[in-house]
C-alpha cells in the first residue's frame, strides 16, 4: 500500500526514525543519567529522586543481582505498583544484563504462578503488600532470589510513618513468610559494597517479557528486544515534538504516571520517554483513588497526561478537578480503549488541550498509530501510523483491502516483537509471510491515512447476520446525559442469534432503561439498538482501567 498517511503528518515530524541510534536501553538510560544528573526524575508521595540518584541506586541494585551469581539474560520479575522502587529496579535489571518480566501486582496466585513458570524467572522484586500471593506459589516456580520492598523504602524519614500506616493502620499487608528473602534497602546497601560489572548489550538482546492479557486464551509473553523499545521511544518522541517544542527550555516537562508502569504503554511513555527527554514523572501508586491522585498532583504544572477513557472521565467528574494545574498541558495521550467523544469534548472544554487518541499492543512495544499532537478536535480515529510504521488492512485470506474497507489491522515496523516467548507456533499464527503482525483488531483506513478502529474481532456482535461493533454503541450511549459508564456486549437471542445488551453505571440516579431505549431509537439503526439494559454500581476493569466486556458477556462479573 502506498503510504498515504505521510501526507497528513504535521510539519517537522520525520517519516522514519533510526532505531540504531542507541545500542541498547542501557545506553539511552546512561545518556540521560549523565545529562540531567541534578534534575528530579521521579516523584512519589511527596519525595523526589534525581537522575543522579537513580543512576547510583540502580547501579548498586544491579551490582547486588550480579553478586548473587545470576547469569546474564536471566529473567527477573517486578511485581510493584508505581512507587520509586519500580524505576530503580527497572534500570538495575536492564543495566546488569537481565530481562524484565513485568507482573501485575493484583494478580491472583494462579495468574502469578503461570507467569513465573512460563518466563522461568529466577528472581523477583515485590512490594510486601503482595508478598502473600508469591508465598502461595513460590515452591512451584524457579524463583531463587526474592527482594521485598516496602512502600516507605525510599521516602527518607517519612518512610517509617508510611510503613506503619500501610501495615498497622490500613492493614494493607497480609501475612507472608518468603524464607530467604532480602529487604530492598538491604540489597541496595549490600550492592554498594559489590563491584558493578557493565554489560555489553546490543539491540537484539531481550529486554522485556511483556505478558498479554490472555485475550486469546493463555497469557503469553511478548518478547520485546532492546531495539523494539528504543524504536518506540524514538517514534513517540518524534510524534510528540510539535507539542513539546512549545515548552520553554527552562521548564521541565511533567508527566502524570497514573497508568501502571508494568503496563507497556506507561512503561514506554511515562517511563522510558520521560527519562530520555529529561522530564519528571509523578508516580501515582493507586489511580483508582482519584482524590488521592489529585492531592499528589497539586503544585505541579502538568505537561503530559497519558490515560485511558475511564480515567479521564473519573478525573473530569471529581469535585477537586479544578485544583489541578493544566495551564501548561501540551499532550493528553488516550490509549488502551476507545476514547468517547463526550469525554473528549468535555476534556477539551476544561483544559484546552485535546485528548490525542492512539493505538498499540503489548506485541508492538506498544504504540502503532496516534493522532497528531497538533489536533484540536476529536477525530473518532486512532490516528496515523507512527514514523517507520506501516499499516496494512487485510481480509481473512491475507489480501490487502482498498482504502475505506474494514479488515484486520496488520502492522510492520521496528517496534514489533521478536515473537511470543518459547511459543513458535503461536508466533506463526500472528505473523504474515511478509513480516506484518496480525493485531486481531478490525479497522479501516481513510484516504488521508487515518485509521478507524472498528473493534476487536471477538467482541463483534452478530445480530441477524449484521455486524454490530460495541465501540459504536458505547460511544452513542455515553453521550446520553445521566450515563457515567457503559459497556455493550452480545448475548444469545432466539430470534436474531445475538442481541445487544448494555451495562450502565448511572451519573443521574433517575435514569431509566426506557430513557436509554428511547434515546437509542433516535441514534441507532434497528439491529444496533440494545434489547436489554442492566444498571450496575460499577463495571469490571483491568488494572489499566479498560472495561472488561468479556467478563460481562460471560456472566463472571
Amino acid at each position: 500500500m502506498e503510504k498515504v498517511w505521510l501526507k497528513s503528518y504535521p510539519p517537522g515530524v520525520p517519516s522514519e526514525i533510526d532505531p540504531g541510534r542507541y545500542a541498547s536501553i542501557t545506553a539511552l538510560l546512561e545518556e540521560s543519567f549523565n545529562a540531567y544528573r541534578t534534575r528530579p526524575a521521579f516523584a512519589c508521595m511527596g519525595k523526589q529522586i534525581t537522575y543522579g540518584q537513580l543512576d547510583d541506586l540502580s547501579r548498586r541494585f544491579g551490582a547486588w543481582f550480579q553478586s548473587r551469581g545470576i547469569a546474564r539474560g536471566a529473567r527477573i520479575a517486578i511485581m510493584m505498583p508505581n512507587v520509586l522502587q519500580y524505576p530503580v529496579a527497572l534500570a538495575a535489571i536492564l543495566r546488569a544484563g537481565y530481562v524484565v518480566v513485568n507482573v501485575n501486582p493484583l494478580y491472583t496466585p494462579r495468574e502469578l504462578e503461570h507467569q513465573l513458570k512460563d518466563s522461568g524467572a529466577e528472581a523477583i522484586v515485590i512490594l510486601e503488600n503482595f508478598a502473600s500471593t508469591l508465598d502461595a506459589v513460590l515452591a512451584r516456580t524457579s524463583v531463587k532470589h526474592i527482594v521485598v520492598a516496602s512502600m516507605g523504602d525510599l521516602l527518607g524519614v517519612k518512610g517509617c510513618l508510611v510503613n506503619f500506616v500501610v501495615r498497622r493502620v490500613k492493614k494493607m499487608v497480609p501475612v507472608w513468610t518468603l524464607p530467604g528473602h532480602v529487604r530492598f534497602n538491604d540489597a541496595i546497601a549490600a550492592g554498594s559494597r559489590a563491584q558493578f560489572q557493565p554489560v555489553e548489550q546490543s539491540g537484539d538482546d531481550v529486554a522485556f517479557l511483556q505478558y498479554t492479557g490472555g485475550t486469546t486464551g493463555v497469557s503469553k509473553g511478548a518478547t520485546l528486544l532492546h531495539r523494539n523499545l528504543i524504536a518506540n521511544v524514538l517514534q513517540s518522541a518524534a510524534w510528540s515534538e510539535p507539542a513539546l517544542a512549545r515548552l520553554p527550555d527552562s521548564v521541565q516537562a511533567v508527566t502524570v504516571a497514573a497508568l501502571p508502569l508494568y503496563h507497556v504503554f506507561a512503561l514506554t511513555v511515562c517511563g522510558l520517554l520521560t527519562i530520555r527527554t529529561g522530564g519528571l514523572a509523578v508516580l501515582i501508586p493507586n489511580p483508582r483513588d482519584i482524590a488521592g491522585m489529585i492531592k499528589e498532583l497539586e503544585g505541579y504544572s502538568i505537561t503530559t497526561f497519558p490515560a485511558v477513557n475511564t480515567l479521564y472521565n473519573a478525573v473530569l467528574n471529581h469535585p477537586d478537578f479544578g485544583k489541578l494545574d493544566f495551564s501548561k498541558l501540551l499532550v493528553a495521550n488516550g490509549g488502551g480503549m476507545a476514547v468517547q467523544e463526550a469525554v473528549a469534548k468535555r476534556w477539551y472544554e476544561k483544559t484546552h488541550a485535546p485528548i490525542i487518541e492512539g493505538y498499540g499492543l503489548s506485541e508492538t512495544s506498544p504504540s502503532v498509530t496516534c493522532n497528531p499532537t497538533t489536533a484540536t478536535e476529536y477525530t473518532g480515529t486512532i490516528g496515523l501510523p507512527l514514523p517507520s510504521t506501516e499499516i496494512s488492512i487485510r481480509d481473512d485470506a491475507g489480501n490487502e483491502l482498498p482504502i475505506g474497507e474494514a479488515g484486520e489491522i496488520c502492522i510492520r515496523g521496528p517496534q514489533v516483537m521478536a515473537g511470543y516467548w518459547q511459543r513458535p507456533e503461536e508466533t506463526a499464527k500472528v505473523m504474515t509471510p511478509d513480516g506484518f503482525f496480525k493485531s486481531g483488531d478490525v479497522g479501516l483506513m481513510n484516504s488521508r491515512g487515518y485509521v478507524k478502529l472498528v473493534d476487536r474481532k471477538k467482541d463483534m456482535i452478530l445480530v441477524s447476520g449484521f455486524n454490530v461493533y460495541p465501540n459504536e454503541v458505547e460511544d452513542v450511549v455515553a453521550k446520553l446525559p445521566g450515563v457515567f459508564e457503559v459497556a455493550a456486549v452480545g448475548v444469545p437471542d432466539q430470534h436474531s442469534g445475538e442481541a445487544v445488551k448494555l451495562f450502565i453505571v448511572k451519573k443521574d440516579p433517575t435514569l431509566t432503561d426506557k430513557d436509554v431505549f428511547d434515546y437509542c431509537k433516535t441514534q441507532l439503526t434497528g439491529y444496533k439498538r440494545p434489547k436489554i439494559v442492566e444498571f450496575r454500581n460499577e463495571l469490571p476493569k483491568s488494572n489499566v482501567g479498560k472495561i472488561l466486556r468479556r467478563e460481562l458477556r460471560d456472566g463472571r462479573a
